[in-house]
C-alpha cells in the first residue's frame, strides 16, 4: 500500500514537472525577442502587435551595428528572436552562420515587399532577410545662409561654408566622400588611393563644425550650421520642419543602404520573428512605421497608404540616376584600417 502511494505521489510530481515544463515553454513562446536601434518603431505598431498575437516584445537596443555582431557571435546566435540592422553587418553575420534561412510559408505578406530593395549584396537571392528602410547619403542646405549653389560634395570644400558644415560620424559615409570627389568607388581596397582620399578629406576640416549621428537636423534647423550631410531620416524630419531647406543627391554619385530584419541562426522564437515580420509588412501597419521612421519605404503595398505629406520623402525620387548609386560594402580588413586611420586623423583636425 506503501508503495502504492509512492508510486503515485512520484508520478503526480512528474507530471507537475512536464506541465511546469510546458508553461516555460509556453511563456518563451509568448515573447519575442527584438534587437535593434532604440525608435525604430511607433509604440502604437508595437502595442498593436502584442494585443493581436498575446506575445509580449522584449526591445532591446544597441548602438552601433559592431556592438550587435559582437553580442550575436558572443550568443553564438541566441538570445535574440528577431534583429534589424544594416546591410553590410548582416552579410558578415551571415558569413559566420548567424543567421537562419526563412521560411517564407511563414511570412504571407512577403509579396508586399518593394522588389527594388531585394537582390542586394548581403543577401543576393533574398534566403535571410526581409527589408525595413532605406536610404541614400544626402547633402541638405539652407539657401538662405549659403552664397553657393551646392550640387554635390565637392561644394562642400568651398571657403564660403568654413565653420558651417555638420556631417554625421559614420567613417565609411565621410570618408566616401572624398572618395568620390576623386572619381573612386566606395569599396576599392587600394591603400594609397583611401591614403589620398584621406589628404583631400582633411582640407575639409576648416568647414566642418559638427560631427554626430543623433539629431544632426536639429543643428541644421537652429542656424548653429548651414550645410549638412546627413541620413535619410534626418532629412526628412529637416525638411517638413523647414521646407525653404534645399535637398541634394550629390552629383559624383549616391550611396544607398537597406536595414532589414533577420532571425539568429538559435533565436529562442523564431515563430514570434515570423509573425512580427508579417505583421509589419501589413500595408498600414508598414505606412505608419514608415511615416514614424523617415526613411524610404521598402514596403510597396504601403506606398497608397502613407499621408500626402510624406509622400515626396519616403521614396526614391524619379529624377535620381539609379546607375549612379553605389552600396557600401564590406571591403579588406587592410583597407578597413586604413579608413579608421583616415577618419581618426581627419577628426583630430576638425577638433
Amino acid at each position: 500500500m506503501k508503495k502504492k502511494t509512492i508510486a503515485l505521489v512520484l508520478a503526480a510530481l512528474m507530471i507537475l514537472a512536464v506541465l511546469s515544463g510546458c508553461s516555460k515553454g509556453g511563456s518563451s513562446n509568448k515573447t519575442l525577442n527584438l534587437y535593434t536601434w532604440e525608435g525604430m518603431f511607433p509604440q502604437e505598431v508595437l502595442d498593436g502587435f502584442e494585443k493581436d498575437t498575446g506575445i509580449k516584445i522584449n526591445y532591446v537596443t544597441f548602438d552601433y551595428d559592431e556592438t550587435m555582431l559582437a553580442k550575436l557571435e558572443a550568443a553564438e546566435g541566441g538570445d535574440y528572436d528577431l534583429i534589424i540592422a544594416d546591410d553590410y553587418i548582416i552579410e558578415m553575420a551571415i558569413s559566420e552562420n548567424l543567421v537562419q534561412k526563412l521560411d517564407k510559408s511563414k511570412i504571407s505578406r512577403i509579396g508586399n515587399v518593394n522588389p527594388l530593395y531585394q537582390g542586394q549584396f548581403y543577401d543576393p537571392s533574398d534566403e535571410y532577410t526581409v527589408p525595413y528602410g532605406a536610404g541614400v547619403q544626402t547633402i541638405v542646405y539652407n539657401p538662405d545662409a549659403v552664397s553657393i549653389d551646392i550640387t554635390g560634395y565637392s561644394d562642400l570644400w568651398d571657403p564660403s561654408l568654413a565653420d558651417s558644415v555638420g556631417i554625421i560620424a559614420n567613417y565609411r559615409v565621410i570618408d566616401g566622400m572624398a572618395m568620390k570627389v576623386l572619381g573612386y568607388s566606395y569599396n576599392i581596397n587600394d591603400l594609397d588611393k583611401i591614403a589620398a582620399a584621406g589628404e583631400k578629406l582633411n582640407e575639409l576640416a576648416p568647414n566642418i563644425r559638427v560631427i554626430k549621428d543623433d539629431f544632426l537636423q536639429d543643428d541644421l534647423l537652429s542656424g548653429e550650421i548651414s550645410a549638412a550631410v546627413m541620413y535619410t531620416s534626418q532629412v526628412t524630419q529637416a525638411v517638413m520642419e523647414n521646407p525653404d531647406l534645399k535637398v541634394v543627391y550629390p552629383k559624383e554619385g549616391i550611396g544607398f543602404g537597406i536595414m532589414a530584419g533577420f532571425i539568429p541562426s538559435k533565436a529562442p522564437n523564431a515563430d514570434a520573428a515570423y509573425k512580427f515580420l508579417d505583421y509589419i509588412l501589413e500595408p498600414e501597419t508598414a505606412a505608419a512605421c514608415f511615416e514614424w521612421l523617415g526613411y524610404y519605404c521598402t514596403t510597396a503595398a504601403a506606398d497608397k497608404y502613407i499621408s500626402e505629406e510624406y509622400q515626396s520623402f519616403l521614396t526614391l525620387p524619379d529624377s535620381i540616376d539609379k546607375g549612379n548609386m553605389e552600396m557600401i560594402e564590406n571591403i579588406s580588413a587592410e583597407a578597413d584600417e586604413q579608413h579608421s586611420l583616415v577618419w581618426t586623423t581627419f577628426q583630430s583636425l576638425c577638433g
